[in-house]
């Protein structure tokens, strides 16, 4: 009971300054295995069609990038990773933010059955930790992902935190999102999306964007609309 005890309480706990997140648990780790396998066979049944609105898949040199997608499209997010992203350059591998509560850790779980490293934070907690370890694992040559609606929305909004991220590594941001033709849209706050098997999948990636280091906070908020744009017109149902 007394080792139940110090583990529920391990995501408030500071050394040195560092607050350590909820590790998924025994049961988290059973659920994100099931949910793994029914998803792995879930998305075998899909058609896929890509729509390479810049012709990004067809460069030459595809550099590490900040992926992003909204937060309702996560379901297939690994998916369409490992499936248009990792042909183009086989020994790539990605990290992707995932909240540091203890619902992000059977997330996390999930994230690492997909073979996603995943790294824990959010705006309200853990998020410039997490901003330093995504930074570290982008220095290990890694593609990052992050869901700039989330964990808490609004929906369909991109926060500063993408951006940021992009200014400090030096990576461009890269939005992709699709849209399922069969699907269950959940009563969350971001309208969560569960594609239905033998759906279409229609995959789009956007405009990239490049967000200099010396940037002015003015001019990355003009970013950051034109992103959210973009974003919308590739795969996005109204706000």
């Amino acid at each position: 009971m007394a080792e139940a005890n110090r583990k529920s309480k391990i995501e408030n706990r500071k050394s040195g300054g560092v607050v350590v997140p909820n590790s998924p648990r025994w049961f988290q780790r059973l659920a994100a295995f099931l949910l793994w396998l029914a998803a792995s066979l879930l998305l075998a049944t899909l058609r896929y069609r890509v729509n390479d609105r810049h012709g990004l898949l067809k460069q030459k040199s595809f550099p590490p990038a900040v992926f992003c997608t909204w937060h309702n499209r996560l379901a297939l997010s690994m998916k369409i990773y490992f499936r248009i992203v990792r042909p183009k350059k086989s020994d790539q591998r990605l990290a992707g933010l995932v909240s540091a509560s203890k619902d992000g850790a059977l997330l996390a779980a999930i994230f690492e059955r997909f073979g996603v490293q995943p790294v824990r934070g959010s705006s309200s907690r853990r998020g410039a930790q997490a901003l330093r370890e995504l930074t570290t694992w982008a220095d290990k040559g890694y593609d990052l992902a992050i869901t700039p609606d989330g964990p808490r929305g609004p929906c369909y909004t991109v926060q500063d935190g993408a951006l940021v991220l992009a200014q400090i590594t030096g990576r461009a941001l890269v939005p992709i999102s699709h849209q399922v033709h069969w699907k269950i849209s959940l009563k969350s706050w971001d309208r969560f999306q569960i594609p239905l098997p033998f759906s279409r999948c229609d995959i789009a990636i956007g405009k990239v964007f490049q967000v200099p280091q010396d940037i002015t906070a003015e001019a990355r908020e003009t970013i950051r609309q034109e992103f959210e744009a973009e974003l919308l017109a590739i795969g996005g149902d109204k706000k």
